[in-house]
């Protein structure tokens, strides 16, 4: 019974350990791995000796255990004793520390009262210091401000100073509202004081560098200096005084050396008084010189006042530039008078005047109400008058003095060419020109007025149809001049109007002319007076005096240019000459009408009336306007 329980057993614990899953068992995977280090043959000894082995081994680990730990066991004895002894140590210095504490405490007391006063103490030291540097300058910035001698040199140490100053003075105010008035004022008066000293400086510093405005190196400086003294108006004024007399006199100097020498403050090639003798470009150079120099003074000027309030110097500006500007007037004026003055061309004399013009609404507009914008429109004045009298001396000229007769073809006169000839070369330069209007209604008026007096005069002693054909001539001729330019429509139809009663008075004489040789004359007297009675009946007007006129009148349509008077070929527009034509030939058309309408009339008992006329009134005038 014991064997067989025996058996069950270990059949029990052979099938626990054959279903165990030994892969999944960590403390048997781990003691199988130690196992293999030390069990490395697996025979019936080894197996038999296995539990010896194991004891052994734990025991072996077991003694090393404790040989490590009587090691700690000596240190941390060893630390005992340390801390110990330190225990003993802190007790020691904390009762000597007490006994100390008891023994020092008014000492103590003492100390910290003193470690109070010195903050307080520092604390004051740092307030005078900050209070100084606000308030007063330092020994380096009051020998800035007043400078180690009269000629120091102005930096910009020296702007950065007068902030300074300016700026304590501002702060004075904050200092009087905070209760200390009498020390803000003291403090302010005495910047005041140095305000003033330093302004007074600058002025002085000024005033010596401005006949160097040119210098680049200088401006920034001149700049700043500028912008200072503007809150001193009788010093800012005082400067630009003497800016604009050391100005005015450069400026003068360099326009007379470019007149002489041909360098200066605007270089030129070559003296402008070189060319004295072409008035045109003489006077174009000097001006076009003052038009070069006058905006690079402004520019100097404005360069000068460009830190200051430009609302407030604008007006100091013009007057600045009119100031510089006034030394050129006198050697200008005097030269230009010298030009105008002279027995030069009408041409010539109003191109100056075109010059003088342009130029002066160009200054005009930079320095109005200045010195030389009063003397260019002196100048503008004389130029004008003398090219108008130069103009009205050569229109007088050409006329002569007695009125040239026209010769036997009836062109104008060679006065009349050569009048329009210098109109035609003096409006070619007005047309051009600025306020060109005015100009051109002057000078034609100038011109053409003496001219058609002239011609009008010449005309009155010629016949009638000689003076007709001569004034459409030159009537014709004149417009045929105007109508080149613009703003002559005016002229132009006055001109029309005399050219269409001249032409009317032709076209009376040439139908007179016509009626008188196809015996028209009792025919229309007859026609204009009769009032009862057949036509027929009276003299003349049979029907064979009826017959005859139309005959007459059919040769006259085959040669209609024999009857014409010799005059109406001369003249020299085929307007003009169609025109009187075909009126001309109206009225001998309309009488015709009158006669054909009167011989159809059965009053009038005109037998077979169809057979007196050949053409139909409206066949006749067809014809005579086509011929």
């Amino acid at each position: 019974m014991t064997e067989k329980n025996t058996n069950s057993a270990l059949v029990r614990r052979v099938n626990k350990l054959l279903e165990s899953r030994v892969e999944h068992d960590k403390d048997t995977l781990e003691a199988l791995k130690e196992l293999s280090t030390f069990f490395t043959e697996n025979t019936l000894n080894s197996r038999r000796n296995l539990r010896s082995k194991i004891e052994r081994r734990s025991l072996a680990i077991n003694e090393e255990f404790l040989s490590a730990f009587r090691e700690v066991k000596s240190c941390l004895d060893d630390i005992y004793q340390d801390v110990l002894a330190m225990n003993t140590a802190v007790q020691c210095m904390t009762n000597r520390l007490q006994t100390t504490k008891t023994q020092t405490s008014q000492l103590i007391e003492q100390t910290a009262k003193l470690q109070n006063e010195s903050r307080i103490l520092s604390m004051h030291h740092e307030i005078a210091n900050a209070f100084i540097a606000n308030f007063q300058l330092t020994p380096a910035e009051q020998t800035i401000l007043h400078g180690s001698t009269r000629e120091s040199p102005i930096t910009e140490d020296f702007f950065s100073v007068v902030n300074h100053v300016q700026e304590i003075h501002s702060n004075c105010r904050v200092l009087m509202q905070s209760g200390y008035q009498t020390l803000g004022l003291d403090i302010m008066q005495r910047m005041t004081l140095l305000q003033e000293a330093a302004l007074e400086r600058l002025y002085r510093w000024i005033q010596n560098q401005c006949k160097h405005i040119e210098n680049e190196r200088l401006a920034p400086l001149l700049i700043k200096a500028m912008n200072k003294l503007q809150d001193r108006p009788v010093l800012f004024k005082y400067v630009l005084d003497e800016y604009c007399t050391a100005r005015r006199t450069a400026l003068a100097g360099s326009f007379i050396d470019a007149l002489t020498l041909g360098e200066g403050y605007v270089s030129t090639p070559n003296p402008i008084e070189m060319h004295a003798n072409d008035p045109k470009r003489y006077i174009g150079d000097m001006l076009a010189w003052l038009h070069q120099a006058i905006p690079i003074e402004k520019e100097n000027i404005l360069t000068l006042v460009k830190g200051c309030d430009k609302s407030d110097v604008s007006d100091q500006i013009k007057q600045c530039l009119s100031n510089i500007t006034e030394g050129l007037c006198h050697p200008l004026k005097s030269r230009i008078e010298h030009v105008v003055s002279m027995d030069a061309p009408a041409t010539i004399l109003y191109s100056v005047t075109t010059l003088l013009r342009f130029y002066h609404s160009i200054i005009h507009q930079v320095i109005p109400d200045s010195t030389l914008d009063s003397t260019l429109t002196d100048l503008l004045i004389l130029s004008e008058r003398s090219f108008l009298s130069r103009l009205q001396k050569e229109t007088r000229i050409a006329l002569g003095e007695r009125a040239e007769p026209p010769g036997n073809d009836l062109v104008p006169a060679p006065s009349v060419s050569r009048l329009l000839s210098l109109l035609n070369e003096i409006l070619s330069v007005v047309s051009i020109a600025e306020d060109r209007e005015k100009d051109m209604q002057q000078i034609v008026s100038c011109i053409i007025d003496p001219l058609l007096q002239e011609v009008n005069e010449t005309a009155s002693r010629l016949p009638t149809v000689d003076m007709a054909v001569y004034l459409l001539n030159c009537m014709h001729q004149i417009q045929s001049t105007l109508a080149l330019y613009e703003y002559m429509d005016q002229r132009l139809e006055r001109l029309q109007a005399q050219s269409d009663a001249q032409i009317d008075t032709l076209t009376s004489e040439q139908a007179s002319s016509l009626v008188a040789h196809l015996n028209l004359g009792s025919i229309y007297t007859i026609l204009q007076g009769h009032e009862q009675g057949p036509l027929s009946s009276i003299p003349g007007m049979d029907p064979l005096s009826v017959k005859e006129f139309t005959n007459k009148l059919e040769a006259f349509l085959v040669m209609p240019d024999v009857l014409l008077l010799p005059q109406i070929s001369l003249l020299q527009s085929n307007n003009h000459r169609s025109i009187t034509q075909r009126r001309s030939f109206e009225v001998i058309g309309a009488i015709y009408k009158h006669l054909y309408e009167a011989c159809h009339d059965p009053k009038n008992l005109y037998q077979n009336p169809n057979g007196l006329f050949s053409r139909t009134p409206e066949d006749l005038l067809q014809t005579l306007i086509s011929n």
